[in-house]
């Protein structure tokens, strides 16, 4: 049974009610981020009640030494994890002597919590009787600034309803918290310094390990029914806790409030010497400006965002306000300001998976980033892989390869290895096809070659080495293999011969071999740079095209399909529907073993090669895959409804599209996984973007042209989306009538709209 609370609206996420069983799901889907900083929907005030408290900095991290019950050689030394952070946010409230905590209370009445995805703002309103019997009403806001990205803003109001009351804030910087998922509950914050000076508070902190340096502070300013107080707090301080306490006796009806202005100050961005200056600076900017100021840039801020990336969908408000909720999301992770940072799986809304960097960025959210932002976001994403290089070369040296190979990591903060299950850190090695993918996608998209000659073809000849590295000459098949790998389906681990995997490591020596070729042409200096840097023979060439050339694909005559891996016709062949609901999730009812031994596919994986690759084959071999395996897979990665639904967008089967876009798109807002507790999924919802413009939009890149088949769901009455596309903006709208595109740019667009060659004019409407 999925959830079914939050309320139906075309620009907010609304909760209405308070249920203490679904706080810790809410703190998850009202997160907040700019993505230099973030946090879970934590209330300000104390609560007694299951919560995941959970504030993260951009790029700080702490190496937890692996657990496992037996070591392997290779295997990586610790778990990258992204750390709980000493949280700002925090105001005790007292009320006549009774702290005020809603899971304490006697009665919660009108509880409501907003997040405004138009104006990046959250808040929460209810009326609170206490056990006291002193009846209040509360209203908070916050914010995290993006004009400042080391500012977040609350506006904390408390109005006694029902008698005067002695109303205590309490605003506290707290560094003595912990990881949910630490290894081994180390210690990862060494507290330095705890300072304050007026109504400015400071704690110094350092990573253990890593020693990340970061000033988390705090400011308050206080209000009665709008009037500013001047107002010194009494200041309690302890080795990890600094505590400012505010009193103020407040008539009945009276509002009183409190602006709290807090963050992080990072040694990634400012000499670790110097960290409460430029707090005092960031605090100085907010104060002065004030809260209202600063919403008012943040609405604008969004409002020029929302101008490129927003998706409207007319007569179908779960499927709107599903499509803005992952927008909304992407856009609070990364926006492409700090190319040392990336786009972690969880983004700042949890702390599993560790890490910053799955195969997620390349293969899910380059095309997000490529369209709806300006081109150097992707090219930073994919430099971000090109930094990392020598570490990739190291994971490879670590695992027995040598010349120059690379594997690139599964899960990363640095370039290292961290991911901490074998079967995935060792096997799953198709993320170095996806990093290979994003460039091609890249240069297709954007007409950016200049990318490969300057950094690109080094990272595909370290890639191609270790695809022939890692394939085995089969003397019974004559042909080269691929063994003990993990596909996409995880659900199949330590499996020969992963047709994706295989088709992958074909496809990149061939793109390399391909580059190569162009860039001795075309860029004759870089190919001699290039390959005096690396060491590369015609020799090594020739040993790499062996491969590609004889590379083995298990295949069914009977069925007429690529099989997943070899002997994947020996299962047990009971399809997905057939599975009891109580069943459901598998990964959280049946033991490992037995989901090893079953036919039942996590997400898109040879299907995952038809979507990369569907050039390279028919709608009929594509038609014949997906019956094949889409009734097998239980979509229970966040990353498997999207493709599904792009596929079956393509093969006419708009119903089927339709309810796996509803899937993706409102994967955690209705927590089909079972799981949105521990957060979001964020790289998958760039994968909710695709459904609709390559899926439903039909947008496709081929032969240097723009290309759309476009397709309306039953359910709608139109859809539009934007795309950057080589520096024009092309608007793109459909309705059940046709397709209309609008051109902001200074040439002539040439488009294909199914099949037919298009021109638009600048500034024109043109209806197909």
């Amino acid at each position: 049974m999925n959830q079914n609370y939050i309320k139906p609206d075309n620009w907010s996420i609304i909760e209405e009610g308070f249920v203490p069983e679904r706080v810790k799901s809410s703190e998850s889907l009202f997160s907040i981020g700019n993505g230099a900083m973030g946090q879970r929907a934590n209330f300000e005030e104390q609560y007694s009640g299951p919560t995941f408290r959970g504030s993260y900095v951009a790029g700080v991290y702490y190496p937890d030494k692996t657990r496992v019950g037996w070591w392997k050689n290779g295997y990586p030394d610790y778990f990258a994890k992204v750390l709980n952070a000493p949280n700002w946010i925090g105001i005790n409230v007292t009320i006549n002597g009774e702290v005020l905590d809603l899971f304490a209370c006697k009665k919660v009445e009108h509880f409501k919590r907003e997040l405004n995805m138009k104006e990046g703002w959250l808040s929460r309103s209810f009326t609170a009787t206490l056990k006291n019997k002193i009846r209040v009403q509360v209203r908070t806001k916050r914010f995290l600034s993006l004009e400042a990205d080391e500012i977040g803003a609350i506006a904390y109001e408390v109005i006694p309803l029902n008698k005067d009351a002695d109303i205590v804030f309490e605003p506290y910087l707290d560094s003595g918290i912990t990881n949910e998922d630490t290894n081994w509950d180390d210690q990862f914050w060494d507290i330095l310094k705890v300072s304050h000076d007026a109504n400015q508070g400071f704690i110094e902190a350092k990573t253990m390990k890593t020693a990340f340096h970061v000033c988390t502070f705090m400011e308050s300013k206080l209000f009665v029914n709008d009037q500013s107080m001047d107002a010194l707090p009494k200041v309690d301080a302890t080795d990890s806790r600094l505590t400012f306490t505010y009193t103020y006796s407040v008539k009945r009806g009276e509002r009183f409030t409190i602006h709290k202005y807090g963050g992080y100050t990072v040694d990634r961005n400012h000499d670790k010497t110097k960290l409460v200056s430029a707090a005092q600076k960031a605090l100085n900017l907010a104060t002065t400006k004030g809260f209202y100021a600063l919403l008012e840039d943040q609405k604008q801020i969004w409002a020029t965002i929302w101008s490129m990336s927003d998706i409207t969908i007319t007569g179908d408000v779960k499927a709107q306000q599903g499509i803005r909720f992952n927008i909304f999301q992407l856009n609070q992770t990364y926006l492409g300001k700090d190319s040392r940072l990336n786009i972690g799986p969880k983004g700042f809304t949890g702390e599993k998976y560790g890490g910053s960097t799955y195969w997620d960025t390349e293969a899910y959210c380059i095309p997000f980033y490529m369209a709806t932002k300006d081109q150097k976001v992707a090219r930073a994403l994919l430099e971000y892989r090109y930094n990392h290089l020598g570490k990739a070369i190291e994971n490879a040296e670590k695992l027995g390869f040598t010349q120059g190979a690379a594997l690139y990591p599964m899960v990363t903060m640095n370039g290292e290895e961290c991911h901490n299950e074998w079967e995935i850190t060792f096997e799953e090695i198709h993320r170095n096809g996806a990093i290979a993918f994003a460039m091609h996608n890249y240069c297709r998209f954007t007409g950016d070659y200049r990318y490969i000659p300057e950094k690109g073809l080094e990272v595909l000849i370290a890639i191609a080495r270790f695809w022939q590295q890692r394939a085995t000459y089969s003397q019974p098949k004559k042909q080269y293999v691929i063994l003990g790998v993990t596909g996409p389906n995880e659900y199949e681990n330590n499996v020969n011969n992963n047709w994706y995997t295989n088709y992958l490591a074909r496809w990149c020596i061939n793109y390399t071999i391909e580059n190569l070729s162009k860039v001795e042409a075309e860029y004759p200096e870089d190919f001699l740079r290039i390959g005096k840097k690396v060491k590369l023979t015609k020799k090594e060439v020739a040993l790499w095209k062996a491969v590609a050339d004889n590379m083995y694909f298990p295949y069914s005559e009977k069925h007429g399909v690529y099989l997943q891996q070899d002997g994947f016709l020996d299962k047990e062949w009971v399809t997905a529907d057939q599975l009891l609901p109580s069943q459901r999730p598998i990964n959280q009812k049946w033991s490992w073993d037995r989901i090893l031994r079953s036919p039942y596919i996590k997400q898109a994986d040879t299907l995952q090669g038809f979507y990369f690759f569907e050039d390279q084959f028919s709608d009929e071999e594509l038609e014949r895959h997906f019956d094949f395996y889409e009734p097998f897979t239980v979509h229970e990665s966040s990353l498997s409804p999207c493709v599904h639904s792009i596929q079956a967008a393509k093969l006419g089967r708009l119903e089927q599209a339709y309810t796996l876009y509803l899937r993706t798109s409102r994967l955690d807002l209705d927590d089909y996984n079972h799981e949105v507790h521990e957060g979001l999924h964020i790289t998958s919802m760039a994968g909710t973007w695709m459904s609709i413009v390559e899926g439903f939009g039909g947008m496709r890149v081929k032969d240097n042209t723009l290309c759309f088949t476009p397709r309306i769901p039953k359910q709608w009455e139109a859809y539009s989306f934007k795309v950057n596309f080589r520096n024009q903006i092309l608007k793109v709208n459909v309705c059940q009538q046709g397709t209309t595109f609008e051109l902001e740019g200074n040439t002539p667009l040439p488009l294909k709209v199914n099949d037919a060659l298009v021109i638009i004019e600048p500034h024109s409407l043109v209806t197909v």
